[in-house]
């Protein structure tokens, strides 16, 4: 693949500018961002479809936010152009306005695209028939789509607790951990496991967390990669700790451990008698190139959460998997944390659906063998910018992190791309760190695209900070 050599740098105007109208993009400075995608299109990649035509009442979606949804997401979307996002189908995201945009955000949810036809395919059928359950009789949706999950889960994580959000699967699992005693939660600093209350004892932010505290009580934060932290906390709260780590840290930038780290994690809470939850809810479902990311060690936790990618990116599902011991306390009585929602036919459809088209489609080797292409061709847009701009290109798999030197840096190119139609991830744990999460349905030409839009807007965002 080729990438074209960055432009020369439009003349910006000055910090204070007035908002832009509706349809272009606002830097951090207040700076009107170009709001016409520079890349040459080709027949994959050609700048707006005719498909979706501007709405008439855009700035009516603006006011409702101000009105009923909140003034600072309101203001964020402003910011952002003021556009809605209307359609979207594989690796793009169609706008209001006209213009679609390359998809390398999503949070780590899109693994498989937008509206993958057989997971829509699915969840339309389940709508047909029967989309939401009395909770009286057993669901058979249910049943199949926890079977086909926990055919990829760690050997022995056997039973699965479905759930709507990945904030609910950390919940379910704190709550499975005080059932078997394990009252004191260990948790490490940049992990982010969600911002429902006691998803928010453990996800070490202090600005999620100061407005809602007191949080859970007896909650100590270690340093990821570790373990010798980690067994001091441990040692001290022995057959009483719940462990709670991820295999690469998402929202902590994506900080990849030693090797051997999670295999010591495992070793150290069975000396100790701690639970281990491995939260897998961002890196697992093939994002990182294999199923999970604790399958690069061969480690078992007690308990797997799952999420994002196992929507399929249709409808909200989430999980949480646990071993025939670790489950015991849930399975003996169904009644002890349940959902209205939970484990619905219409999510469990989509996992379902989800699971099977990752096996039919190999989009674990898939993703794979894409991440490592990605991260190459990243690291070398970035060479010219690293000991400047740029700190450090890392990933594994499809989850890839740019870690800038400033904090600054991560905005202002975060609009660059958008207005060069293309979306990115910040970290919502370290402020510097760019975050991708690509599809694995990426084709050359859409990856051509990004790598030569990114390649532009590194130019231009260096240039600007320099002056």
């Amino acid at each position: 693949m080729t990438v074209s050599p960055p432009p020369t740098e439009a003349t910006v105007p000055p910090t204070g500018t007035a908002v832009p109208p509706t349809g272009s993009a606002v830097r951090p400075g207040g700076s009107a961002a170009p709001s016409t995608q520079t890349a040459t299109p080709s027949t994959e990649t050609a700048a707006p479809s005719t498909e979706t035509a501007p709405s008439p009442d855009r700035t009516d979606v603006v006011d409702l936010y101000f009105k009923h949804i909140g003034s600072g997401r309101a203001v964020m979307g402003r910011v952002m152009g003021g556009m809605a996002e209307v359609r979207s189908e594989g690796v793009w995201i169609h706008a209001d306005d006209g213009r679609r945009f390359l998809d390398f955000g999503g949070y780590g949810v899109f693994l498989l695209g937008h509206r993958h036809p057989a997971v829509v395919e699915a969840v339309h059928r389940q709508i047909d028939t029967h989309p939401l359950a009395s909770r009286v009789f057993l669901e058979p949706v249910a049943a199949r789509a926890a079977q086909a999950l926990a055919a990829h889960t760690p050997p022995g994580l056997d039973y699965v607790h479905f759930v709507n959000s990945g904030a609910e699967a950390t919940e379910a699992a704190l709550k499975l951990a005080r059932a078997h005693g394990r009252t004191s939660l260990v948790t490490t600093r940049g992990g982010f496991h969600g911002k429902t209350l006691g998803a928010l004892s453990v996800t070490a932010n202090t600005t999620y967390q100061t407005p809602f505290q007191p949080l859970l009580p007896d909650v100590i934060q270690v340093a990821y990669d570790d373990p010798a932290d980690l067994e001091q906390a441990l040692a001290v709260r022995r057959g009483r700790a719940c462990v709670v780590v991820e295999p690469v840290q998402g929202e902590g930038g994506v900080r990849i451990p030693r090797p051997g780290y999670l295999s010591r994690v495992r070793a150290l809470c069975r000396a100790y008698g701690a639970l281990l939850v491995v939260d897998e809810i961002q890196t697992g479902m093939g994002r990182l190139g294999t199923w999970w990311g604790v399958d690069a060690e061969g480690v078992r936790p007690d308990v797997l959460l799952a999420g994002k990618g196992l929507s399929g990116g249709v409808v909200p599902i989430a999980a949480m998997a646990a071993t025939a011991e670790a489950y015991a306390p849930f399975s003996r009585d169904p009644y002890l944390h349940t959902s209205t929602f939970g484990a619905s036919p219409i999510a469990c459809a989509a996992a379902l659906a989800t699971v099977r088209a990752m096996e039919e489609e190999n989009t674990v080797p898939r993703a794979a063998a894409l991440g490592l292409r990605v991260l190459t061709a990243v690291r070398a847009v970035c060479a010219p910018y690293e000991g400047g701009l740029v700190r450090e290109v890392r990933g594994r798999g499809l989850l890839i992190g740019i870690e800038f030197t400033e904090e600054r840096a991560v905005g202002e190119l975060l609009l660059e791309l958008i207005s060069r139609g293309v979306l990115v991830n910040h970290s919502l744990n370290s402020a510097r760190v760019l975050r991708l999460t690509p599809p694995a349905v990426v084709e050359d030409t859409a990856l051509d695209l990004f790598l030569t839009v990114l390649a532009e807007a590194l130019h231009s965002t260096a240039d600007r900070m320099a002056g």
